[in-house]
Order: structure tokens, then sequence, then C-alpha cells
């Protein structure tokens, strides 16, 4: 029998009365923002460790990736089985994957104009729910009947994701916001794409580099952006690439119109790091942590 001494029952009362308390601190404390990260960031790392970069990412608290360099039936040289055990080993998901028109690289094999069905099997089979086709070549966008075939080319390569259950969407950098022939690229995409079957990912740095505002982007075409890459601009004369939340960008403001864009999945993404990626995607994180993602 065991014996109850006054030490006992002076702890067991402590305890029954700091219990409530632990509780109420467990209901208030946030939950981590849920801003996943996009791995070309780690694309040097990546390209010699896949493993062990994606446990660090895990660690850093990230729990959805965005992929990039799909190729020939592998995700980082691994095929959709083995790439989804590793990352559910960690914890994480990805719910989006970047991919090429193919225009100026015909052999590679994945592509929207080379196996894009089996890209679409592999995606699906990992779980993504998102396409993403990730850039323009300079040669593939010199007139703007060039983006008027590009536009054509998405909403065909949209119509087979949506047969998956996926969908598909176009991810900018500046030179969509400049003049060519007299229009705006960008405007033409949107306007010469279903809305329904070819979203938007914004990226916010390179939307605010161009000298355009993401919230009035949003206002023109409500809903259609579903994605966004959170960037900051360094405030410096060259405006180079910054971590979250150190740079220029208003998140604040652009993330109280998500509602209006259609907000889904937002990925942390530094073309170029000033320290190295790991230490910079860290920063990024804990910075996400103080927005309302």
């Amino acid at each position: 029998m065991t014996q109850i001494t006054r030490r006992t029952v002076l702890k067991a009362g402590a305890l029954a009365l700091t219990a409530p308390f632990l509780s109420k601190l467990d209901a208030l404390a946030a939950k981590p923002k849920a801003a996943g990260l996009q791995l070309y960031t780690l694309r040097n790392e990546i390209a010699k460790d896949v493993d062990g970069v994606i446990a660090k990412v895990a660690q850093i608290g990230y729990k959805k990736v965005e992929n990039f360099g799909y190729a020939d039936g592998k995700f980082f040289g691994k095929t959709p089985k083995e790439y989804a055990a590793l990352l559910k080993s960690h914890g994480l998901t990805a719910p989006s994957g970047h991919y090429t028109t193919g225009n100026t690289m015909p052999k590679a094999k994945g592509t929207l104009t080379n196996d894009w069905s089996r890209a679409i099997d592999d995606a699906a089979e990992l779980g993504q729910k998102y396409m993403i086709c990730a850039f323009l070549f300079p040669e593939e966008r010199k007139t703007i009947d060039d983006y008027k075939r590009h536009a054509d080319l998405f909403n065909k390569s949209a119509e087979a994701c949506k047969a998956h259950g996926i969908q598909f969407a176009y991810h900018n950098h500046d030179f969509e916001f400049k003049t060519v022939d007299g229009q705006l690229p960008y405007d033409l995409l949107l306007k010469s794409t279903d809305s329904k079957l070819v979203k938007m990912e914004l990226d916010l740095y390179w939307t605010v580099f161009a000298g355009k505002d993401p919230v009035e982007i949003f206002k023109q075409s409500p809903g259609r952006f579903p994605l966004w890459h959170l960037k900051d601009i360094a405030k410096t004369e060259k405006r180079e690439f910054a971590e979250v939340g150190t740079g220029s960008i208003d998140f604040a403001r652009i993330l109280a119109a998500k509602k209006t864009a259609g907000l889904v999945h937002s990925f942390v993404e530094q073309d170029v790091c000033q320290r190295p990626p790991l230490e910079a995607i860290a920063i990024s994180y804990a910075n996400v942590q103080k927005l309302d993602i």
C-alpha cells in the first residue's frame, strides 16, 4: 500500500491547480502558420542530398513544399512512390509543383508539350493538387502572338489536369508586366485563358518589383490566385531578394486581400540568398509566423 504523506497531498493539490492553467495556455498557443517552401531556393543543396535537405526543411517547421525539376518520371531522382514516402516520413506534403513548357527543350520528358500525361499521373500519385507552368524562356515570348499561343497551350494542358482532379496555374515573373506589341502579356494571359481551368500563382516579389499592386490585381480578377510566392525585396538600390519580413513589401496589407485573391497555399521562395539558404529559409519561416496566413 502506498504511503500518503503531506508532501504527496501538497504536490497533488498543486498539480490540480496548475493543470487547468496549462490547458488554457495550450488552447491559446498559436498553431504554426501554414506557409510552405518552394524547394528551388535549396536547388544546390538538394542536388547533393535530397534526403538530408528534406529533413532540415521539416526541422525548421515547414509542413509543405512546392516541387521543381520533375523530369522523366522522377522527383529529384526518386520515383513518385519513393519521394512521397520521404516526404511523409518527415510530416511533409507536396500540394504543388513547377513545370516548363518544353518548347526550348523538346527532348525533355515531363513538360507541357512532351509526356505531359505521365507528369500528371505522377503528380496525382504524389498527391499534388496543382501543376504550375513556372517560366517562359526569352525565346518563347518575343511577341504578343507568342503569349497567345501559350494561352492556348495552358488551356489544353489544364484540361488534361482537370481530368485527374488537378488544377493548372501559371507563375509570373516581371516580364509579363512589360508592354509587348502595345499589350500587357499578363492581362492577355488572364483574358485568354479559361478562368476556371487556368489559375495564377502570383509571385509577390516580381509583381511588386515590376511596379504593380497585387491587391489591385486581385480585385480585377477575384478568386483567380489560389497560390502565392512569399518573397521580399531588400531595402537597397538593387532591390535584391530578401528573407520574408526583412524587406520593403507590406505583406500584411496584401494578406488582408487573401479572400479576394482566393488564397489556398503560399510558399516562401528566395531565388538568390545573401546568406546560407537554409539559414535564409529559417528566417523567413520565423517571420511568416507573424503574418495572417
